[in-house]
């Protein structure tokens, strides 16, 4: 577990955003099999509480949500088609709720370290939001007080592919991922 807020990128060339989908366990398993990613923390973001533990973030009152801190080689995929699976693997038209899992946790949400990444985030989403009849409510706001999520929540699919969460909720949006964006998808 990180004892301090973490935002750098894992070497010089790449670079780091956050995002927050619903479950981190979904968002990690999808995008750790995206081209050009490096590596996929999840962890706890935007909230008011240092150091937040799971049990604490779930009950709603520290205002964390939970996130998958993304670095990646811009050289082998954009910030932009990184966003373009964001938007296909989640719904962006519910507030605070994916599926069946509700609370603030599970918020929506981009949250940016560089300008020049919320130029591109904004970009998108004012593309994305009329293809949902306006009603996208991810949120996009510089990252603040981040923690890495406990060390069982990191590779979670990949541990209990067979757990009933992952089997019928995390997998599918795996499979969803590997449809859709079959050219996007990391040599095994």
């Amino acid at each position: 577990m990180s004892s301090t807020p973490t935002t750098s990128s894992s070497s010089s060339s790449s670079k780091v955003i956050t995002l927050g989908g619903g479950c981190f366990w979904c968002t990690e398993a999808v995008f750790l099999r995206v081209q050009g990613v490096l590596k996929v923390v999840s962890g706890y973001s935007n909230g008011h509480v240092l150091n937040p533990s799971y049990e604490q973030v779930c009950t709603g009152n520290t205002g964390h949500n939970e996130v998958v801190q993304i670095s990646y080689d811009p050289s082998q995929i954009s910030l932009r088609e990184l966003l373009e699976i964001f938007f296909v693997i989640h719904d962006p038209t519910t507030l605070n709720r994916q599926g069946n899992d509700v609370g603030t946790q599970y918020r929506s949400g981009i949250y940016w370290d560089d300008e020049a990444d919320r130029a591109v985030a904004q970009q998108v989403l004012d593309e994305v939001n009329p293809h949902h009849a306006g009603r996208v409510v991810t949120e996009l706001l510089p990252l603040s007080n981040y923690w890495m999520a406990e060390d069982y929540h990191q590779d979670y699919f990949a541990n209990h592919p067979n757990q009933g969460y992952c089997a019928f909720v995390v997998a599918p949006k795996v499979q969803k991922f590997l449809h859709t964006f079959s050219d996007k998808v990391r040599d095994a």
